[in-house]
Parts: structure tokens; sequence; C-alpha cells
């Protein structure tokens, strides 16, 4: 396998971009990441989507969005692993580029919620679950994540308020983050004042689904040699799964793909989880944030709330978090989210996050989750050094 790195970034605001569509997008963020990359010429692309063939009627989208970066002739396909699609994106990148089938992969994550709206938007994103045994019976992502959290709760006695420090903390990063969506600090009584969404599940717990792109161009060192910023080295990448329908686990708190998929790609990197100097965790619920973090060994199970408590999650803390605002503030563009992850990570590694700069990063774990870690993806990024 040979050493890939990224040598391109770029991304677009997230938000409600009723105004651009769909393959318009997804082209700021490619040119932009070209741009990064320095005109590097793209051989292959992959591009992670969830909605698109149903809510903006588009199927063979990387053929179009292909087409309109005028990439005519380059091997093109479209990645689907419902939410966690970016980041499956991205391994699939990245295996193109390391097992030597390609030198220079483009890889974006493109989502456009806004192209529907209401109960049919709902029914599409609800196909992130099994359709036969949760969603013909009424169930959504928000009520699965709310029988996830209350579970927790009886099963751990946290303080409910504990979980309002997770959005709170999201919303503080993205204050400065001029992508996100919300750049506006939360405080911990507008948090328990929200509307309950699905209890306990409050209006702050959940991400706002958004429309957004980002891209990253993946190569070898060698070809990246006139790169003139830092190059940012992938060091691990796997995906795993678990059952799709949350009622067949064992152990519904336990998320064993997320679980996996990080002992392996930090396997592979040659590290321990430990050895990061931040985690770009997947917070589409702030359940999941606490489950994440007891599921890659950063806290022990039912402590992971206590790790926002000791104040360990913040951008000086020992394991940064949610540097740019998380899916909460950042806005949550679905299967683009793990390509914001990736972006997001390598601005950090680069030192080129400003005032959201975690200090001296040089290794980043990023995971993205599938639903409540149906599936997960999980990278392990490093600042290249030769």
């Amino acid at each position: 396998m040979r050493d890939v790195v990224i040598a391109g970034i770029g991304m677009t605001p997230v938000g409600e971009h009723w105004e651009i569509s769909l393959r318009s997008l997804a082209y700021r963020a490619i040119r932009a990441a070209r741009q990064d990359a320095g005109g590097l010429q793209p051989q292959a692309l992959y591009v992670g989507n969830f909605l698109a063939i149903d809510s903006s009627r588009q199927a063979n989208l990387a053929c179009l969005i292909a087409d309109n970066a005028g990439l005519g002739g380059i091997e093109a396909m479209t990645v689907e692993a419902a939410d966690a699609s970016g980041a499956a994106a991205f391994h699939v990148g990245y295996l193109a580029v390391a097992s030597g089938l390609v030198d220079v992969v483009l890889v974006v994550g493109v989502e456009k919620y806004t192209d529907a709206l209401g109960p049919e938007q709902e029914s599409a994103v609800a196909q992130a679950m099994d359709y036969d045994y949760e969603v013909m019976q009424g169930l959504t992502l928000a009520a699965q994540a709310a029988l996830v959290m209350q579970r927790y709760l009886y099963e751990y006695r946290p303080p409910r308020e504990a979980f309002a420090a997770f959005p709170m903390l999201a919303h503080a990063n993205a204050v400065t983050n001029p992508y996100a969506m919300y750049r506006r600090a939360v405080s911990r009584e507008a948090y328990e004042r929200a509307e309950m969404i699905a209890d306990p599940l409050r209006l702050f717990d959940m991400a706002p689904y958004a429309d957004g792109a980002a891209a990253v161009v993946l190569t070898t060192p060698e070809r990246a040699r006139d790169v003139t910023h830092p190059l940012v080295a992938v060091r691990g990448s796997i995906g795993a799964i678990d059952t799709l329908a949350l009622h067949d686990r064992p152990d519904p708190l336990a998320f064993e793909a997320a679980y996996h998929s990080v002992q392996r790609a930090c396997e592979m990197a040659g590290i321990r989880p430990g050895e990061v100097d931040l985690f770009e965790l997947d917070d589409a619920f702030s359940i999941y944030a606490v489950l994440s973090l007891e599921a890659a060994g950063f806290a022990e199970r039912g402590q992971g709330w206590r790790l926002a408590e000791q104040d360990a999650l913040g951008l000086r803390g020992r394991l940064p978090i949610l540097t740019m605002g998380g899916s909460k503030a950042r806005g949550n563009p679905l299967g683009a989210t793990g390509v914001y992850q990736i972006v997001e990570a390598a601005l950090q590694l680069r030192g080129e996050a400003g005032a959201n700069q975690v200090p001296n990063a040089r290794r980043a774990l990023v995971q993205n989750l599938a639903g409540p870690a149906s599936s997960a993806f999980t990278h392990v990024l490093e600042r290249y050094s030769g």
C-alpha cells in the first residue's frame, strides 16, 4: 500500500442554499479543492451522497458532477452509506490511491436537503433505518435517538442536563467558523427551554439538516511535491457495520461498529486512540457523541458525559472535539458530513484553523456514523513529515 496524502481541500458554507443547484454546489467545493492542490488533475471522482436520488430526482450523480466540473472521461461513481456516505466515499478514494489504481483522486460529499420538504424529506432521511421493521412502524431517526438516550438515562443515571454540554461546546466553536450554519453560542438556559422533539430529546440535541458540499484531493506524496501548503497523511481508514435495526442488537448502547472501526484504523496507523490530538466525532445527536467517546475508549461505559464536565473536550482540553462546530452548529449536510469532518481536521493539522486552532495539532481521529452507528467509518490523519 502506498502512502496517501490530502493535497487539497475545499468546502462551501453549510446552510439552506435554495438558489444553488446540486451540481453547482458540488462544483464550488471541487474548484476550491483543486485550486488548493495546485491544479492536480484527478483520474477518478468518488461522490458521497445520501438523498439525491429521492430528493433531487437525480441518479448517476457522479457522472453529472464530473461532467459539470469538466472532468470528462474519468472514472466516477457515487458511494452511498446513508449519512456516512461522505466518509465512505473518502475511504474508497483512499483505497484507490493506496492500491495504485490511480495517482490522483477527487472526493466530494454533497447534499441538497432543501430540494424537498416536509413529510417527503422525512421519509427520505428515514431510509437510513430498517424499512420493514422500523420505518414502516413509524420510527424516525430522531425518535430512534430518543430511545437510545432514554435507555442511557435509565442504565447509567446521569443528570439529564449533562447532555447540554455537547451542543454548547459545538456552538461555542462555531462562532468563529465562517462556514458554519449557526455562529451563535447557546446557553444552558436556552438548551433547557428548547422544545421537546422526542422525549427526552430536545431541539438542541439534534443537528439541523442542511445543504453543503466539501471536497478533498488525494494523491501520493511524490505527486504532491509542488503543493506549497503542509500535506496531511492518511494513516488509517476503516469501515465497520453493526445491525441496521437497533432492536437486533444485544446492547443498543454499545456502538460496536464505532468501536471496531476505531480500533482497526488505529492499528492500521500504528497508534493507540489516546495518541491523537483531536477527535472529530459524529454529533448528529448529542447522545451519539457520548456513545462515540465511550466506543472509542476515551471513557468507560456510562461515563462519556463526564468528559464535558471535566472541560476535557474544549479546544485546549486533552481531547478537543467538534473543533469547528460539529454537525450541531456547522450544520448536518448528511451525505457530505464525513467530508466536512476531513476538511476541518485537515485545517487543524495544517495549522490553518484560525481562532479554532488546536495547539500543536499533529494527529486527528475522524469518525462518521450512519444512524446509531449502523455503519461507522474512522480515519487517522497526521501532518505529513516525509
